[in-house]
Formats: structure tokens, C-alpha cells, sequence
């Protein structure tokens, strides 16, 4: 079967089951613009079905938005295509149905560039791509080649236009669109942010590492205040530290399309996924502080981070909201059904053992990685308002994703308790101070509110 025809299937799919309109809105006062964000959505299983009081009020909050972001990092299709040689982690599949899930829980606006975007090749990419219109969502972050990866694409809403551009720093190599030369096609994939890195490290410690790999045969090849072995390059410097930047060439290219998306739209939104941190992987990786100032400053309302499957903290800039990372929506990467046979092999599972054996090889039955680790489980919602280009405020709702749970029950979002609630928050108040950020918790709603600093015009972009 041809690719032509399964994306007219794929339309067809959607459309049939009679896809949730954006029609259940509630009105925001006059003159204010709320949305709504969230991390990641690792979604194979169906979200409409349940009933209980805090997951109906964490919809209601969703849909309560003028506008609504979540990171789809997630592959819809039947295994039509082949999985590739490398992935980014389990590999990503979900029924295509599940795509009206995520528009019947309100949102409008999906990020389709993550380490998961090439699991399984070009087709896989493409086919979520026309579920994702299909179900008529907005994505960006994935193209036919470069240029088209790296759009803006828009949402229409009542009270304003808004863009949306996304990026990934975090994957495989052959997930990475590249543009067109000549004859030749650009190469499906999404939108990269690539970057360097380099150890800073004593002149003391340069002089001894040199002098030991020469004495082991080590090929060192001196540069300029430093030295570069087997690919990596150290320099002399003070503190001692690993100093990451994005590579010039792709911050360029992404501020050109956000300050053209910023006089097409009223409200512009930078997703970035990235898995890079400073250390602990709640801290982001210093090219990706470089990086959102570079977007604010190029003309976005707002940049949105995602990827680490923990929260990192909140940055004002410019008047600008950055949030580093939201965390998780949804986790539910242990209900996919199939893996490829040598990820069987790799864990030393024969040909009798299925989907559940191979998640109690890997995370010795849910006591080590993700499923042990607490915050991975917790997360929030984010809403910030917005008056005009002017941030009014963020409030910030936390949910939880069900940590210790059976493995088909964690993973699906609602809001947290009281208790629950107020550790996030202060997870985020701490994540946020380096940034010079106030976060609030305020027990009588049960949320987080970030203070909002009143910005001198002259500052604002």
C-alpha cells in the first residue's frame, strides 16, 4: 500500500468518528487572552472515558483557555512503517484514534518535534503529522524538508491569532530535516537546535590530561586555549564547568521565522523539547537559556519547554514567560503493545515473551527508572494571561499522574490534592529562584502563582 493512500485513510479515520469541535470555550473577560500549556503527552491510551471529579476539573481548566498547548511526543499509526535502527527510548505508537482524545480534552496546538519524531522513519512522522491535522489540530516542529520544519503555523481563536514555532535539541540524527540543494530533496524531519560543547577545566587539569593521553597514544589535537580528543574539546577556564551554546546558524533561522510569525499573529509560542540539563536534569543546559532569550528577544510571547519528564524552573525575561520544562502530561509508555525484536533480544527476552515481560526486564518490575522516580509523576498546567503583549499573570495548577500505581493506571493526569499540590509548587518555587523568579503557593485555591515583575517599556521588546 502506497503512502499517498494511507494518508487520505488516515484523514478518513479521524473525520469519521466525528471529531470534537473547539466550541466548548468558555468565554474570558474582555480584553484578557489565557492559555493553557502543558508538557509532555505520551498518550496509548484513551483520556475521555473517566469521570472523576479531578480530572473533570483539570479539562474544564483546559478548555477554559482561549488557547491550549500540549507536546504530543508520540507516533500515530498501525505499524505501517518500519521502526528505525535507532529511537528516541521506547518506540513511539498509538492508535490513530487516540488523536481526537487530545482535541476532546481542549487543546488546539501540538509540538510534533521531539526525540520521538523518527522512530519509525519519514512515513511514521508524516502519518502523525495528517492525524494531527485530521483531528484539526495545529503542529509544528516537523516538514517535508527544513524550511518547511522550521513554520510557523497559526491557530485562530476569538480573541487572537496565535503561532506556533517548535524545536528540538534532544534526538536521533536521522530524525533531522535538512533543506533542499539543486536537484537534490531536503530530507523529512524536524526543526533542530544543535549545539556545542565544551570542558572548562584548569590550566592544570589541561596540562595533565594532555600529558596522560600522550602517554597512553591518544591523538590530542591542540587549539587555541585548549585541546580536542576523540571529539571532545576541553579549555582552559574558570569555574570548571561543561559550557554548551546553540549552534549560531539554527538560533538564526528560528528568530528570523518567530520575528516574521510575531507581525502575523497576535500571541507567538516557542515550543522546545530537550532532554540537556546543567547537572541535575532539573536545571536546563546553558544553550537552552541562550536560546529562549534569543526567541523572546526575536518577537515570542512566550517559550515552552518540555523533555526532561521533570519540571525545571520558570524565567521572566524581557516581561516574557520562559518555562524550561513543564514535565509530564501524560506518561503512558508501558501500555505500547509492540517493540522491536532486537529491544526483546537487548534485554534477553525470547520470542514467547510479550509487552508487559519486557517492562519488568527493563525497570526490574517498576522499582528502577522512570516508574520509580517520584517526579516524574508530578506535574502542572500552566495559564498565563496575557493583556495585549502585556503578561498579566501565570497560575500554576498541579496534577498528578498517578506515581505507584499499576502500570495501566499511572500515566493519565488529574489534578493533585492539597498536600500533593503544595509540593510541587515549592519543587517549582526553589527551580525558580535562580532565575529571580517568585513563585507563590496559595493553599486556599490549591495553586501556584508566579509574580509577575512590572517591566519598564524601554526593557520590553
Amino acid at each position: 500500500m502506497s503512502y499517498l493512500p494511507r494518508c487520505f485513510a488516515a484523514a478518513l479515520a479521524v473525520l469519521s468518528v466525528g471529531t470534537p469541535l473547539q466550541a466548548q470555550r468558555s468565554p474570558t473577560p474582555e480584553g484578557l487572552f489565557k492559555l493553557a500549556l502543558a508538557g509532555d503527552a505520551l498518550i496509548t491510551r484513551r483520556l475521555s472515558v473517566y469521570q472523576e471529579p479531578e480530572f473533570q476539573r483539570m479539562i474544564e481548566l483546559i478548555r477554559g483557555a482561549d488557547a491550549a498547548f500540549v507536546n504530543l511526543e508520540m507516533l500515530f499509526h498501525d505499524y505501517e512503517p518500519w521502526p528505525m535502527h535507532e529511537s528516541g527510548g521506547v518506540y513511539a505508537q498509538a492508535d490513530p484514534s487516540l488523536a481526537k482524545e487530545i482535541v476532546a480534552a481542549g487543546f488546539d496546538l501540538v509540538s510534533l518535534a521531539n526525540n520521538h519524531t523518527g522512530d519509525y522513519g519519514v512515513e511514521g512522522m508524516l502519518l502523525t503529522r495528517d492525524y494531527v491535522r485530521a483531528a484539526g489540530l495545529v503542529g509544528a516542529g516537523t516538514g517535508e524538508n527544513l524550511h518547511e520544519a522550521r513554520e510557523a503555523h497559526f491557530l485562530e481563536t476569538a480573541h487572537g491569532r496565535v503561532a506556533l514555532v517548535a524545536t528540538s535539541s534532544t534526538f536521533p540524527e536521522h530524525s533531522m530535516a535538512s533543506r533542499p540543494r539543486g536537484a537534490v530533496r531536503g530530507r523529512p524531519g524536524l526543526s533542530p537546535l544543535r549545539y556545542t560543547s565544551t570542558h572548562v577545566v584548569t590550566a592544570d587539569q589541561l596540562s595533565r590530561l594532555e600529558a596522560a593521553l600522550r602517554d597512553v597514544g591518544v591523538a590530542v589535537r591542540p587549539r587555541e586555549g585548549g585541546l580536542t580528543v576523540l571529539g571532545e574539546v576541553f579549555e582552559a577556564g574558570d569555574p570548571p564547568r561543561l559550557r554548551t551554546e546553540p549552534l549560531e546558524q539554527d538560533v538564526t533561522e528560528m528568530a528570523a521565522v518567530v520575528s516574521n510569525a510575531s507581525r502575523l499573529a497576535d500571541c507567538v509560542l516557542v515550543s522546545l523539547h530537550a532532554h540537556e540539563g546543567a547537572g541535575p536534569a532539573t536545571v536546563p543546559a546553558e544553550f537552552l537559556v541562550t536560546f529562549a532569550h534569543a526567541m523572546i528577544d526575536a518577537g515570542a510571547d512566550l517559550v515552552v519547554g518540555h523533555g526532561p519528564h521533570m519540571l525545571r524552573g520558570i524565567e521572566i525575561y524581557r516581561g516574557k514567560p520562559i518555562l524550561y520544562s513543564l514535565g509530564d502530561f501524560m506518561y503512558q509508555t508501558e501500555t505500547t503493545l509492540r517493540h522491536p525484536n532486537e529491544r526483546y533480544a537487548q534485554a534477553g527476552l525470547d520470542e514467547t515473551k510479550g509487552a508487559a515481560d519486557y517492562y519488568d526486564a527493563t525497570t526490574s518490575s517498576g522499582t528502577r527508572g522512570f516508574p520509580a522516580t517520584q517526579e516524574v509523576w508530578e506535574s502542572v498546567i500552566a495559564m498565563p494571561t496575557f493583556r495585549g503583549s502585556e503578561l498579566v499573570g501565570i497560575e500554576l495548577h498541579p496534577i498528578t499522574l498517578g506515581f505507584g500505581q499499576p502500570r495501566h493506571v499511572r500515566g493519565r493526569p488529574m489534578l493533585a490534592d492539597r498536600e500533593l499540590g503544595r509540593k510541587i509548587i515549592n519543587d517549582l518555587i526553589e527551580r525558580s529562584r535562580p532565575f529571580g523568579t517568585v513563585v507563590e503557593w496559595r493553599e486556599g485555591e490549591g495553586i501556584g502563582v508566579v509574580r509577575v515583575p512590572t517591566v519598564p517599556e524601554a526593557s520590553r521588546r
